[in-house]
């Protein structure tokens, strides 16, 4: 079939298998190119399908010739109907992974769920029998509580103060006003429950319960911080609530790591165009202004070559930095003085008439496509494609 971008709202309804496998390829040979990295050698990578996870799980792979194990939730392609980009994504890296000779399975389902967690423990036993790296990277916007059985939906609300700014829709290119009513009732509970720490921390207990994780073990986490135009609606609202949480358990794993002379981190990540960020009012002006910015300057950094550099220059240097709050920081180029000096200032100057030159939306607009495989270099987007593609090592 021919598969072309289906778009409503921030939402691409259609994915493209030749573009997301050549997305894959792009960042393969890219940590190719950047030379070995003394990495872990059997990583465990929870949401490796899409974005920083995905990243991970190539540049363990790739970098570090890990043996990797991936746990998604992924849409499979029906006839006519293009799978989830993440699906197509999994397929892409385990062919590639396999081909260089590398150990690469996959689990699709709920990571949440005890089920895929059992699942998945007994995979690592017949195959691995011990992890020494875990990356968690889950980005679901719901969560039903193994234990209860409760289902909690997170939502995206400012705090104390109903929320005004600009943003922009990135389709149409025009700046506005979005105003965005404060947080009620169960909201910030609700958003903790899916998006911070807990079920971290039950990987990690049901991994070291079952003897799973080697000596010197290590965990990370992504988190986000961002600058003061953001930190109303992210950092201050409802979501950075639950990055509070999320960053406060890596200092409760890594105590219950003690033993193994284990480690938990949490990476304060660069802000990017991701399926998320994109629902985020202000963040898709804030990234068009940031790119321009950061471009010019020649420090701009896609997911792979952010996770390229925690990895060879954080977590496996000889010593790991980190801020005052015990966190790697790897937005350190984003959050320089200068650069949000100048992006401040381009803000105040963004209007429908102004942005196409002081900002980078196109590159935005590109950057959101991909994801979804489309106007990706190299592909006949006018080429008839096979939409039903399996992934090799799927359980």
């Amino acid at each position: 079939m021919i598969i072309e971008p289906r778009t409503r709202g921030f939402i691409c309804l259609t994915s493209h298998p030749k573009g997301c496998e050549q997305n894959v390829i792009d960042q393969i040979e890219y940590i190719k190119s950047k030379g070995a990295i003394d990495g872990a050698k059997k990583v465990l990578v929870i949401g490796a399908s899409t974005g920083f996870g995905l990243a991970s799980r190539i540049t363990s792979a790739f970098g570090s010739g890990a043996a990797t194990i991936g746990v998604f939730f992924e849409k499979p392609p029906a006839e006519g109907r293009p799978a989830s980009p993440g699906w197509y994504n999994s397929a892409a890296f385990e062919k590639k992974a396999h081909k260089a000779g590398l150990y690469a399975k996959s689990i699709n389902g709920d990571a949440f769920s005890n089920e895929i967690k059992k699942q998945t423990l007994d995979l690592i036993k017949a195959d691995l029998g011990q992890v020494d790296m875990v990356i968690y990277s889950l980005a679901s916007p719901v969560r039903t509580h193994p234990e209860t059985g409760v289902r909690y939906k997170s939502v995206l609300k400012p705090i104390g103060a109903k929320f005004q700014n600009k943003t922009v829709d990135f389709h149409t290119g025009v700046v506005s006003e979005v105003s965005i009513e404060p947080a009620q009732g169960d909201d910030i509970d609700n958003t903790v429950a899916v998006m911070g720490g807990e079920d971290w921390k039950m990987w990690i207990d049901a991994l070291k319960n079952e003897g799973l994780l080697a000596e010197g073990f290590t965990t990370i986490a992504y988190s986000y911080i961002g600058p003061s135009l953001t930190e109303a609606v992210y950092r201050k609202g409802t979501i950075g609530r639950a990055k509070d949480h999320l960053e406060a358990t890596a200092f409760t794993i890594s105590d219950s790591l003690k033993p193994l002379n284990g480690k938990a981190y949490v990476s304060v990540n660069k802000a990017l165009v991701t399926q998320a960020s994109s629902a985020i009012p202000v963040i898709p002006l804030y990234i068009s202004l940031l790119y321009k910015v950061m471009k010019e300057e020649g420090i701009h950094e896609g997911c792979i070559e952010q996770i390229q550099r925690l990895f060879q220059d954080r977590l496996y240097a000889d010593t790991t930095p980190t801020d005052d709050e015990g966190r790697i920081r790897i937005d350190d180029w984003e959050m320089r003085t200068d650069v949000q000096a100048r992006v401040a200032e381009l803000w105040k100057e963004a209007t429908t008439e102004t942005l196409p030159k002081i900002g980078d939306l196109k590159g935005y607009e590109k950057d959101f496509f991909n994801l979804f495989g489309f106007m990706v270099e190299g592909v006949d987007y006018d080429e008839d494609v096979n939409e039903i593609v399996e992934i090799p090592g799927l359980q």
